[in-house]
């Protein structure tokens, strides 16, 4: 059984790779190609995409044998992806006006 880490962590890869994706104007990603670009046994990637689905950040289409054929981001998930990049870019804007800057010393 995947520990909760695990599951955690194999949704966001989903919704990170999903991401790029839309960043370079593919709207849908095949289930094959998350699987082999996320390396995920085909029941944890079914896992993860059963969650995002429920929680409306992904549509997935899915194969008779129960696992993704084809999956993207709905408004919602485009959204969250959004939030989430701006809040890493203004942290790493506070970051550096954070750090310390050398002082330069005038010379006589």
């Amino acid at each position: 059984m995947t520990k909760l880490r695990e599951r955690k962590n194999n949704r966001k890869a989903v919704l990170r790779s999903l991401y790029g994706a839309v960043e370079h104007n593919r709207p849908e990603v095949s289930g094959s190609t998350l699987r082999a670009e996320l390396g995920l046994p085909d029941e944890d990637l079914s896992a993860a995409c059963v969650y995002l689905a429920d929680e409306g950040l992904i549509n997935v289409d899915w194969t008779s044998h129960r696992t993704p054929a084809a999956v993207s981001l709905t408004h919602e998930g485009i959204r969250l992806m959004e939030e989430r990049e701006e809040e890493r870019e203004e942290r790493e804007t506070q970051e550096q006006e954070d750090r310390p800057r050398p002082q330069l010393h005038e010379q006589e």
